[in-house]
């Protein structure tokens, strides 16, 4: 099944997925991992590098994604680390040379969409062709509070959603020398965004999230692939379904839209292993919610139950798995990639 892609959510503070530095030199002398927590970050930061570069070296992954936020999800541990995400995913293009680069998904609210074009633009040359826009409406209030940025109605997000975009991808066309655009939200006029990205028409454009009535109609619009986060396989059927209504309601043809998922997965050579991490996360605060997403997906056991619940997937039209995998290691990488990826 070659046109099955799959990527990667790299570590990165969202959800349990750094580990503790004294986990890291759980070999060294008590003294040395006194030294090193006065430095947690950099370890932390060393482990997602070390997670992308094998990602990077697989021969089965073809994506690696940050999320776009700015706090961790799980309180009371908000309060820990959490790298932003274009930052990150910056410095990870320059040690990778293969996996797209993404985000699942920016927050459209945090930047201004001319800022985002330039951004995403420049970092399409740094990685020689590798970004991708993941975008959707916004819904973290808290982060909003915290960092002032307003917070208005669902509808009017998306429409903010709709104008962005649109700026965008003209700021993005090689036929324009300058943009301009005067919506409800936003205006640009005469902007110039210099170097266009190399990538023909312009990088892929991923739009995520799950409102029916508004925001699928601008995944019609706009998209070039949909990502539901999470989410059955019945509740992934009535997306595509009302996605494919809104495309015939414009005109446009739904086979021009990739289908793809955010999903949970937890897979390990033995049951003892699973167990293992499922344990460790009982002890953690909301610990067991990802792991709870990853069974209703049907995406915890060994690689062949994993199998078997990718396939549903598969059967209605997802052709894109964004991987959030529970315990996350190399040994996660190296085992999905030989004994799933290769297998299906």
């Amino acid at each position: 099944m070659s046109e099955i892609r799959f990527g990667v959510v790299i570590p990165q503070g969202w959800s349990y997925d750094l580990p503790k530095a004294v986990e890291i030199v759980d070999n060294q002398q008590q003294q040395q991992q006194q030294q090193i927590k006065s430095r947690v970050a950099t370890i932390e930061y060393e482990f997602s590098k070390n997670i992308s570069k094998a990602v990077d070296h697989s021969s089965g992954f073809d994506s690696i994604y940050s999320y776009d936020h700015f706090i961790p999800y799980y309180a009371p541990n908000n309060k820990n680390d959490l790298f932003e995400s274009f930052t990150l995913l910056s410095s990870i293009a320059v040690i990778t040379s293969k996996v797209k680069l993404g985000q699942v998904v920016t927050c459209n609210s945090y930047r201004n969409p001319a800022l985002l074009a330039k951004m995403l633009s420049t970092l399409d040359i740094i990685s020689n062709g590798r970004i991708e826009l993941g975008i959707g409406a916004g819904w973290h209030e808290e982060e909003y509070r915290q960092y002032g940025y307003d917070f208005p109605a669902t509808v009017v997000r998306i429409a903010q959603l709709d104008e962005a975009v649109s700026i965008i991808k003209a700021m993005w066309s090689k036929q324009n020398a300058s943009s301009s655009f005067k919506g409800k939200y936003y205006s640009i006029k005469d902007a110039i965004c210099n170097p266009k990205p190399l990538q023909e028409p312009y990088p892929t454009i991923m739009i995520g999230g799950s409102g029916e009535k508004y925001l699928l109609k601008v995944v019609a619009k706009h998209a070039d692939r949909y990502n539901h986060p999470c989410g059955s396989v019945e509740l992934l059927k009535r997306k595509i379904s009302k996605l494919k209504e809104h495309c015939e309601t414009i005109g446009r043809n739904p086979k021009e839209i990739q289908y793809s998922i955010l999903v949970s997965c937890l897979v390990g050579e033995d049951i003892n292993m699973i167990n293992h991490i499922v344990n460790r996360r009982k002890n953690q605060v909301h610990g067991m919610q990802q792991v709870r997403e990853a069974e209703n997906a049907s995406l915890v056991g060994l690689p062949e139950n994993i199998i078997s619940g990718l396939n549903k997937y598969v059967n209605i039209g997802i052709t894109h798995f964004i991987m959030d995998f529970v315990g996350l290691s190399e040994n996660t990488i190296n085992l999905f990639d030989s004994k799933v990826i290769k297998k299906l």
